[in-house]
């Protein structure tokens, strides 16, 4: 509450842009006008002016300038001539659009994202029935194969495995090699 009292602010100050534009167009220099020559006017004119002022006018000038109402020449700003083009915003300028016929309706925008998949009927309905019963914890068994007998025993150079017995889990052992007898003589 003390800061209003020590710093009252006039109710009759204009918008930062107004008194911008105002100083410009008073001080009427042919190159343009300094930031410190805009700050200095707008002290001199409007008189009792917020602490905040030089961090208020640089905001108001950087904004001015880049949109497009004030142009900087050189560290010294002025009003963008009548035969100067359009500030031209970032990114890729939109396409031109065709003008469409008298009496065509314009097209409906085609919606956001990625369009929905096609969605099979019959799919649907298995996952309808089987989504009522409820799924057992863990991995699903593995499904047996049938085994054709004398399938990949020659061409592939393994041996097939022996029916009835179950395979261990992870790399078979190696098998060692029988050593016979041998006599010296």
């Amino acid at each position: 509450m003390a800061s209003n009292e020590e710093h009252p602010q006039p109710a009759t100050l204009p918008p930062y842009s107004e008194m911008i534009m105002a100083a410009i167009d008073a001080l009427d220099e042919k190159n343009g006008s300094s930031k410190s020559a805009i700050s200095k006017y707008v002290e001199s004119t409007y008189g009792e002016l917020p602490p905040s002022h030089p961090s208020l006018l640089a905001a108001h000038l950087v904004r001015m300038k880049e949109s497009g109402e004030l142009v900087m020449v050189k560290n010294n700003y002025m009003r963008p001539g009548p035969d100067a083009p359009p500030k031209r915003g970032r990114g890729r300028p939109p396409k031109p659009k065709v003008p469409l016929p008298p009496g065509a309706a314009p097209p409906t925008p085609r919606p956001r994202g990625r369009p929905p998949k096609a969605k099979d009927p019959l799919a649907a309905a298995v996952a309808k029935a089987a989504s009522g019963l409820p799924r057992p914890r863990g991995r699903p068994p593995k499904k047996t194969r049938p085994t054709v007998a004398g399938a990949g025993s020659a061409s592939s150079g393994a041996a097939p495995p022996p029916s009835g017995v179950k395979r261990g889990r992870g790399r078979p052992p190696k098998v060692k090699p029988q050593f016979a007898d041998v006599g010296f003589a």
